[in-house]
């Protein structure tokens, strides 16, 4: 999975109908019916509009289309996807590949934060890979390929980037997650709020901790977590979550106290309502110790000792 799609996020929507996509241009009771994709009010989720049109000329579908993206119908409650403070330059295709052109307002957060911005990209593909003959969208800023929060391209994205299967096309959604990492001594807890974008499918507690891997996202922080531990499993009962890794949690080698570690995942699990306590498992087994130190053969509670809110 490229980029923000390994991490999101990609990428990651909830949509507010229900039912298959098909590829529109084909014969069917629904050629020349195609779905623009808007924000709904609160700018959390995609709302598809129906559009009908008699065009069929790819060339001037693509503008036509593209023209509805941008504009917003006065009789549709929904928000433009793209920020108006952003500027579209234009377009460009290459055998099935879409080419879109915006300026740097696209990648300026003031202008469209990093879940917006999903959404947008998100928007964009769902809408124009509808067009017969285009298969894939690739988004250039001020000329240069969009990058992820990671700096490197996004790349070519498709349709089926943005759904997990053809049964589960309205499943993403946007949620804000209070993570805890380590801050620079490695010895306390810092909080940071997140907001992903993920599908309704993973729960909670599995996207936590996958969060919590990729490491912090803001200044003052140090992750907790090596990048190569595998989340085997991860399940919720009375109130415990279980947590199941590979071997490879216990070779955590990373400048922090040994409690951080455990305390991160703890802390973090525990601000979902339903989490009171964490079991951590290596393999299915809770006969370990982590560093030599804390067994974890226990069910951990939330420690508020270790750092204080921001």
């Amino acid at each position: 999975m490229k980029n923000w799609r390994y991490n999101l996020l990609l990428l990651l929507i909830l949509f507010t109908t229900v039912g298959c996509q098909m590829k529109q241009g084909s014969q069917s009771e629904t050629e020349n019916v195609y779905r623009i994709y808007y924000l709904n009010s609160s700018m959390v989720r995609l709302a598809p509009w129906e559009y009908k049109t008699e065009t069929t000329d790819r060339e001037t579908l693509i503008q036509e289309l593209l023209h509805q993206f941008l504009n917003v119908p006065n009789d549709v409650d929904s928000q433009a996807a793209l920020s108006e403070k952003v500027g579209y330059l234009g377009y460009q295709q290459e055998d099935k590949v879409l080419y879109l052109y915006f300026d740097n307002g696209y990648t300026n957060r003031v202008n469209m934060d990093p879940s917006r911005e999903i959404l947008c990209r998100a928007a964009l593909t769902k809408t124009l890979t509808q067009i017969d003959g285009i298969d894939y969208i690739n988004i250039y800023v001020a000329d240069q390929p969009l990058l992820d929060l990671a700096g490197k391209p996004v790349g070519m994205l498709s349709d089926s980037d943005f759904i997990e299967s053809i049964s589960d096309v309205n499943t993403f959604e946007r949620t804000r997650l209070t993570l805890f990492f380590a801050d620079e001594t490695g010895t306390k807890l810092l909080p940071e709020e997140r907001d992903v974008v993920h599908s309704i499918n993973t729960s909670m507690e599995k996207l936590v901790v996958e969060e919590l891997l990729k490491g912090p996202q803001s200044g003052g922080k140090i992750a907790t977590l090596p990048s190569d531990v595998k989340l085997l499993n991860v399940s919720v009962n009375e109130n415990v979550c279980y947590i199941n890794f590979d071997t490879a949690f216990l070779n955590n080698s990373l400048e922090v106290k040994e409690y951080i570690p455990i305390y991160s995942i703890v802390n973090s699990l525990c601000e979902i309502s339903y989490v009171n306590k964490v079991q951590i498992t290596i393999n299915g087994s809770q006969d370990a110790m982590f560093r030599d130190v804390i067994s974890l053969n226990t069910q951990f509670e939330r420690n508020l000792e270790l750092g204080e809110t921001e």
